[in-house]
């Protein structure tokens, strides 16, 4: 029963996050100020968190681990855009 909430918790989470992630991407492409990149870039990083956790409760660790690397990158990068900017 535990493994069903969490499963159901880590969906709606992903949904959640990409939907925040796509509202910074339309608003950078639609008004053309992408000072809200690093934003968009945290979220996006969170995202592959979510889904990289998904994939290894699913058995599938190497795109598991692989999801959480590129998450660990991405949120380097968008702390060096929040230091830099």
């Amino acid at each position: 029963m535990v493994r069903k909430e969490v499963t159901f918790l880590l969906k709606n989470l992903r949904y959640v996050l990409s939907v925040i992630t796509f509202l910074f991407a339309s608003y950078g492409l639609i008004t053309g100020d992408f000072k809200y990149g690093g934003i968009m870039i945290f979220f996006l990083g969170l995202t592959m968190l979510v889904m990289g956790l998904e994939e290894i409760r699913n058995e599938r660790k190497v795109v598991g681990w692989l999801l959480i690397i590129v998450f660990l990158f991405s949120i380097y990068v968008s702390i060096e855009g929040f230091l830099l900017s």
